[in-house]
């Protein structure tokens, strides 16, 4: 049996998981490797104390869903209002490394090396829904699991007044591309920059939107 739930405070450890997959995309590395500069297990220990922050930021468990599979937890998405989340990401790390008792030195170092993904924003998107860390299990996929939690997240959107949600991700992730395309999203653009494919050797950023 298939359900969908909001996430819980205890989803923190798979939440950690999605957040480190959805950022590696189809790549070894992703943002939070990048930033952190740190093995895998410290990196997902960053990500489950950030899922539980005072500061509710778009890793916040509070803007997850999670879907189960026979009481497994199987897939995972956050969804939020861009204008309300995004500027977050900076007070929400910063929460998260003065738990560690990283110093200033330390926090200006991690994010001069987030810098790059700067380069690839779309400016105009405070008033999207939008849709980040969609990540699935590998034993459950094929299950059309982020579909379904897209479309069980969607109508929030709606009802809290606006037209149009918004999903982006790296270019040359076809896959993604093709399983956003058969929720009824379409391409709306592309931001590319040097800098980033020198971080990442990937060019750049997609957007895909949908009509609320």
């Amino acid at each position: 049996m298939e359900t969908v739930r909001p996430a819980e405070p205890g989803d923190a450890d798979f939440l950690a998981w999605a957040i480190l997959t959805a950022s590696r995309s189809h790549l070894e590395k992703g943002w939070f490797d990048i930033v952190l500069a740190r093995p895998e297990q410290e990196c997902l220990e960053f990500l489950r104390r950030l899922v539980q922050t005072e500061t509710r930021s778009w890793w916040h468990y509070s803007r997850f869903h999670v879907a189960e599979v026979d009481g497994n937890v199987a897939a995972a998405l956050c969804a939020f209002r861009a204008g309300d989340a995004y500027p977050l990401s900076g007070p929400g790390m910063s929460e998260v490394s003065k738990s560690f008792g990283w110093d200033e030195v330390e926090q200006r170092a991690m994010w001069t090396r987030a810098s790059y993904i700067f380069t690839c924003v779309f400016e105009d998107s405070e008033n999207l829904w939008t849709i980040e860390n969609v990540a699935t299990v590998s034993a459950y996929r094929g299950r059309g699991l982020a579909g379904k939690l897209i479309e069980h997240v969607l109508p929030e959107g709606a009802r809290q007044g606006l037209s149009q949600a918004q999903i982006t991700f790296f270019i040359g992730n076809e896959a993604a591309a093709r399983a956003y395309s058969k929720v009824g999203f379409v391409l709306n653009g592309e931001k590319r920059h040097p800098d980033f494919e020198a971080a990442t050797g990937l060019p750049g950023i997609c957007r895909y939107l949908r009509r609320l």
